[in-house]
């Protein structure tokens, strides 16, 4: 029996990590110049565990944390102050927020004015409900996990407003975690936006400490199931060019490519 220490997990958390975090950490990324560290969901709004891990190495990490859309302004700049680039909503489960509101029209403006971008990890038919907004949202946007494919058909509910997502000047793919989608859709899903530039505005991410999901992965194989895909050009874009692209931004360049 052991004793769990570490950052105080949401009560409505879907999962936790297991195992050596730190250790884990350092062994990953041994061989990364720099790196982009996502707040998981296990840790609600409390930023303090992310911002810690960012203090460590300022000068190779940014982070991605998960907050209110009531936040203010001041505590927005002492996020982006300690290193944060991007805010993430998870809303795979859970109700598509009112972006139209007066509440995330705000939060919207107040994001793009510090060039901080917005994941969105959602699936299916939620996509059909954020399009209208996210094509309209004033900054950047990053679709996670390829957008959580169904089917490798490409063809399930809400495929079609994801696809006109994707082709927005402002918005991103990040290509993660297959084993969150259907089995094979993922790889679809990823050849698919190859064949048609969508390296352009793509990005890599290990989904690392894979929650859930944690049997059998290994850091390494995050990256070769993407690089399989790739030609050589296409990796030093999607894995050295992008990321300086989009988390290395001024409040001028939110919208479109650098």
């Amino acid at each position: 029996m052991g004793v769990r220490s570490g950052p105080a997990l949401t009560p409505q958390r879907a999962g936790e990590p297991s195992g050596p975090a730190d250790r884990t950490m350092r062994t990953a990324t041994r061989s990364l110049a720099a790196g982009v560290l996502m707040q998981p969901s296990f840790l609600g709004t409390d930023s303090s565990y992310l911002l810690d891990a960012l203090g460590k190495a300022p000068e190779r990490l940014r982070g991605v944390a998960v907050i209110d859309p009531r936040t203010p302004g001041e505590e927005l700049d002492r996020l982006v102050a300690a290193g944060v680039c991007g805010i993430r909503p998870n809303l795979v489960g859970r109700p598509v927020p009112p972006l139209g509101e007066r509440l995330w029209q705000r939060l919207a403006h107040e994001l793009a004015a510090r060039a901080l971008h917005l994941e969105v990890q959602a699936q299916q038919l939620q996509w059909a409900e954020l399009e209208p907004w996210l094509l309209r949202w004033p900054g950047a946007v990053v679709v996670g996990h390829l957008g959580l494919p169904t089917a490798p058909s490409l063809t399930y509910p809400g495929s079609a407003a994801l696809s006109r997502l994707l082709a927005a000047p402002h918005v991103w793919v990040k290509a993660s975690a297959p084993c969150r989608s259907a089995p094979r859709a993922a790889t679809a899903m990823l050849r698919g936006l190859l064949s048609v530039g969508g390296g352009e505005r793509m990005l890599w991410g290990s989904d690392w400490p894979w929650t859930r999901h944690e049997e059998g992965r290994a850091y390494g194989t995050t990256l070769t199931w993407l690089t399989a895909e790739l030609s050589p050009t296409e990796a030093q874009r999607i894995l050295c060019v992008n990321p300086v692209r989009l988390f290395d931004r001024s409040p001028s360049a939110t919208r479109g490519d650098r």
